[in-house]
C-alpha cells in the first residue's frame, strides 16, 4: 500500500509507488506508452519498473545519454523525433524513469510535443525524488545556463519508490542529500536537526517523505514562483553558476555538490547582508564541510561565475537575485546583491573550506 500526498492537480505516491502507478495506468485509457530513460536507468531501473507494472504489455523505449551536459535542445529534438516515429498522439503517456536530467527534459519534451501530452515522473535518484520531480518545473539548459528554457507543467503523477536508491553510488546519495539539507535550512529547523544525525547512505522513507512535504507545501502555496516558491532557490544562484562552470571542465560536479558550495556562499551572504547570526552561519558552514566534498573555485573562474549569475531567472534588471536565510528554518526572497558582494562570498568560501 502506498502513501499518497496531494499536490497541485496530481498525487505523489510514496513508498510502494510502482504498484500505485500500475493502478493509475489501468484506470486511464492512454493510446500509447513511452518510457524515457538514459542508458544507466535503462539497464538498472527499467527492469524493476516493468516487473512492477504487469498491466503494461505494449510500450516503446526512448533512450538518451546520461549527464547534465546532454540536457539540451539537441537531445530534446531527438526525443520529439522518436515520438513522431512512434506515432505518438495527444492521448499518449510518457513515463520519465531517471534522475533530474530525465525528469526535467522528459517533462519539457512532453509539455511541448503537440502542445502537450501526459507524463508521469518516476525519479530514480535521491535528488530527483526529493526535488527535481516535484513541483511541475520542466526545463533544458542552453549555453551551459541551467534550466533557462522551460515551462510550468504539472505531471499526471509522481511515483517515489525507495527500491531505486539501491542502484545509486554513495556520491549520488550525498548529492541528493544536499536538497534535503536545503529544505531544512529554509523551512524546517527540526527536520534539519534530524538530518544532522542522518547518514546520506542510509536515508529512510520517512526522511524522504518529510523532504517532499516541505517542498510540496511551498509549491502548492505558489505554483508559478511569483513569491514564496523563490525560497527553494536558496543556494542555487551561486550553485547553478558553479555547476555550469564545472560542466565545461573535465571534472563536472553533480547538482547537489554544486548546491552545497552555493549554500556555503549564500549562508555567508545571509549573515553578512541579512539577519542570519554568526553562530547560525558557523553551524551551517561546519555542517556543509562535514558532509559534502566542497571543491576549490579557481580565482580565474569568478568572472565566468558572475556572468552565469547574470542569466539567473530571479534577477531584476541588472541586479542578481537571492533567497537568503533569516535564520535557520526561515528564508526570504527578493534580495539583490552586487557583483562585489557576491565576489566577497566566493573569496570567503575559498579561504575557509580547507
Amino acid at each position: 500500500m502506498s502513501k499518497k500526498i496531494a499536490s497541485t492537480g496530481y498525487d505523489i505516491y510514496i513508498e510502494n509507488g510502482l504498484a500505485a502507478l500500475d493502478q493509475f495506468i489501468q484506470k486511464n485509457n492512454f493510446s500509447k506508452l513511452f518510457f524515457l530513460v538514459d542508458s544507466t536507468t535503462e539497464e538498472l531501473c527499467l527492469p524493476i519498473v516493468l516487473k512492477k507494472l504487469p498491466s503494461v504489455t505494449s510500450y516503446d523505449i526512448i533512450t538518451i545519454d546520461p549527464g547534465e551536459e546532454n540536457k539540451n535542445i539537441d537531445f530534446c529534438i531527438g526525443i520529439w523525433k522518436m515520438l513522431l516515429d512512434f506515432e505518438a498522439d495527444r492521448n499518449s503517456l510518457i513515463l520519465n524513469v531517471g534522475g533530474g536530467v530525465v525528469t526535467d527534459m522528459g517533462s519539457f519534451a512532453a509539455a511541448t510535443f503537440k502542445r502537450g501530452i501526459a507524463f508521469v515522473q518516476v525519479p530514480t535518484t535521491l535528488l530527483a525524488q526529493v526535488d527535481a520531480s516535484v513541483g511541475g518545473k520542466t526545463g533544458i539548459d542552453m549555453d551551459e545556463v541551467k534550466n533557462c528554457i522551460g515551462t510550468f507543467t504539472q505531471p499526471q503523477a509522481v511515483v517515489i519508490d525507495p527500491i531505486f536508491l539501491k542502484t545509486l553510488s554513495e556520491r549520488q546519495l550525498v548529492s541528493g542529500f544536499a536538497e534535503m539539507i536545503k529544505h531544512g535550512l529554509i523551512a524546517d529547523a527540526k527536520e534539519l536537526a534530524i538530518l544532522k544525525t542522518t547518514s546520506p547512505k542510509n536515508i529512510s522513507i520517512d526522511r524522504i517523505e518529510q523532504s517532499i512535504c516541505i517542498k510540496n507545501n511551498i509549491v502548492k502555496a505558489d505554483p508559478a514562483e511569483k513569491g514564496l516558491r523563490k525560497i527553494l532557490n536558496f543556494g542555487h544562484t551561486i550553485g547553478h553558476a558553479i555547476e555550469s562552470y564545472f560542466l565545461q571542465s573535465k571534472s563536472p560536479l553533480l547538482h547537489g555538490e554544486a548546491l552545497a558550495m552555493g549554500m556555503y556562499c549564500e549562508t555567508y551572504l545571509s549573515q553578512k547582508h541579512h539577519s542570519l547570526t554568526e553562530t547560525e552561519a558557523d553551524d551551517i558552514f561546519q555542517l556543509l564541510k562535514n558532509i559534502f566534498p566542497l571543491a576549490a573555485i579557481p580565482e580565474v573562474a569568478i568572472s565566468d561565475l558572475l556572468n552565469f549569475m547574470k542569466q539567473d531567472k530571479k534577477n531584476l534588471g541588472d541586479q542578481i537575485g537571492f533567497a537568503l536565510l533569516d535564520n535557520i528554518g526561515v528564508c526570504s526572497y527578493n534580495h539583490y546583491l552586487t557583483s562585489e558582494e557576491i565576489t566577497q562570498s566566493l573569496h570567503f568560501y575559498q579561504k575557509t573550506i580547507i
